[in-house]
């Protein structure tokens, strides 16, 4: 019997490393952020994602961002098209996705959008240091073969 419940035990270990995807937590590029912020999601490491916001408190507080993914089992992100511009000692990105998530009921839903990605020119700034961060973003519900956009406007909205 004891051998039974090993075995048991190494299958459901194996499972459950499968299913959870690795910790990623990249600054380097816009893409890699995005990518990150997803991540984080998935790991149901709301605070991790909120720190990737500029300022998150604008759409609204902390609890309200974590209810926002209450029911979200996992998700990805697919980018697609960018553009970047120069700004003020700053770099804009944005960024067109595909996002993909699973609810906790095994419903898939999808996404696409675009999200504003900046970069403070590194050799101005005076500590603390600020890394990449997501000044905007705007997903809207559509198909999986429809989701990602074919570019964003200059506001950061999708153009599908």
């Amino acid at each position: 019997m004891r051998h039974t419940f090993a075995l048991i035990a190494v299958v459901f270990s194996a499972q459950s490393a499968i299913a959870a995807p690795r910790y990623l937590d990249d600054r380097s590029t816009p893409a890699a952020l995005v990518r990150s912020l997803y991540n984080a999601i998935s790991l149901h490491q709301y605070a991790r994602a909120w720190g990737y916001y500029a300022d998150p408190e604008e759409d609204g507080d902390y609890a309200d961002f974590a209810r926002g993914y209450a029911d979200t089992a996992e998700a990805s992100v697919t980018v697609g098209p960018m553009t970047s511009e120069g700004a003020a000692g700053s770099i804009y990105t944005t960024l067109a996705v595909t996002v993909t998530a699973r609810t906790r009921d095994g419903k898939t839903e999808s996404f696409g959008g675009c999200y504003v990605v900046r970069q403070i020119q590194p050799a101005i700034q005076e500590p603390p240091f600020t890394p990449l961060q997501i000044t905007d973003g705007h997903l809207v519900a559509r198909s999986s073969d429809e989701a990602m956009p074919a570019s964003c406007d200059a506001d950061g909205r999708p153009r599908f």
